[in-house]
């Protein structure tokens, strides 16, 4: 029983952690790029990764966690698929309207799940579906205001989506089957995505654009907030890797959109951006679908317990699928530290 409360308490400590953080930067790189004029996102988070991986560095040196090697094939394929999805992010909103990119964020969900059904044989209850399809449904409502298709939008968002997802189920499934900590994935793969955004990040800004991040003129307000912006980024990056480590990749994108919402009545109420009716009902409804989500994982977690022998059974049926195991749950030497 302490075991579980320590862990149920940790869960909320990373959720917390995650939306805060997220909130944050958003207030931090909205007013960097809408006020300041700082359009080189796809560099930014390129410089984010960056300071992660050289405060986690410190970190590491100073004895804060032990660093645990991992397979190099397997964290440079992760590191840099989770930068391409970056950039076709970027690459989704800038060609195509806001309403299609949040279209792409929403879709995000049921590709997940789809995905995890189809190869990882989850089980999804009609209840957990319900849930997700008034969420989806209230950030819709609220946050989506025109839909303009375009042949190569629409790809740039179906590789978004794709790399989107693989790259958060990855997240979730290399910490548990190679028994590693969010923060050492996090160490070991941030080089990888920086250092593919690094090289990236200039030409597609500047393809989204028309400038060179390297000729703009950076005053001293401007660097400060890029700087805030790369602190806050730590908490950011580490978050997120935390949260899809003690909880999954749809849990994730639910509190993805919890902070959507949030990031909307901040806007509202600091920056006086313009709120209607209908971004209202739509954040009612999502965060009641929010609610019914939380309380029905809430309700499996608690028969799940109840019967850990299946639950025990079922692991033992999934865990296969990446990785060749011994019994009493040790990969083989071959495989240790491996997917791939």
């Amino acid at each position: 029983m302490g075991e579980m409360s320590s862990f149920q308490l940790g869960v909320i400590g990373a959720l917390f952690l995650s939306v805060a953080s997220s909130v944050s930067i958003v207030i931090c790189n909205k007013a960097l790029m809408s006020n300041l004029g700082f359009p080189f996102a796809t560099t930014l988070t390129s410089w984010h990764l960056m300071v992660t991986f050289c405060t986690l560095h410190a970190a590491q040196r100073f004895n804060l966690f032990e660093n645990k090697s991992i397979d190099v094939k397997t964290v440079m394929l992760f590191g840099i698929l989770n930068g391409v999805s970056i950039g076709f992010l970027n690459l989704s909103l800038g060609f195509n309207s806001i309403g299609f990119y949040q279209m792409t964020k929403l879709a995000i969900i049921p590709f997940t799940v789809l995905l995890e059904t189809v190869f990882l044989k989850k089980q999804f209850s009609q209840k957990i579906k319900l849930s997700l399809f008034l969420l989806l449904v209230g950030v819709g409502i609220a946050s989506i205001t025109d839909l303009q298709l375009n042949f190569v939008g629409t790809i740039l968002s179906l590789l978004a989506i794709a790399t989107t997802c693989v790259g958060q189920i990855l997240t979730n499934t290399i910490q548990k089957r190679l028994n590693v900590s969010s923060t050492q994935l996090l160490y070991q793969s941030a080089p990888f995505q920086a250092a593919i955004l690094f090289v990236s990040g200039p030409l597609v800004d500047q393809f989204l654009t028309k400038q060179n991040v390297f000729a703009y003129k950076y005053s001293p307000i401007v660097l400060a907030f890029i700087i805030l912006s790369c602190i806050i980024s730590v908490s950011v990056n580490f978050s997120t890797f935390l949260v899809i480590g003690k909880t999954s990749p749809v849990t994730y994108q639910v509190l993805g959109h919890l902070k959507t919402c949030l990031v909307l009545a901040f806007g509202y109420t600091l920056l006086h951006d313009p709120f209607t009716d209908r971004n209202i009902l739509g954040i009612l409804i999502a965060i009641f679908g929010m609610g019914l989500y939380s309380y029905f994982c809430t309700q499996e977690n608690k028969k799940k317990q109840a019967d850990p022998l299946e639950c025990q059974m079922k692991d033992k049926e999934d865990k296969p699928f990446l990785a060749h195991e011994k019994e009493g749950h040790e990969f083989k030497s071959s495989d240790k530290n491996s997917i791939v």
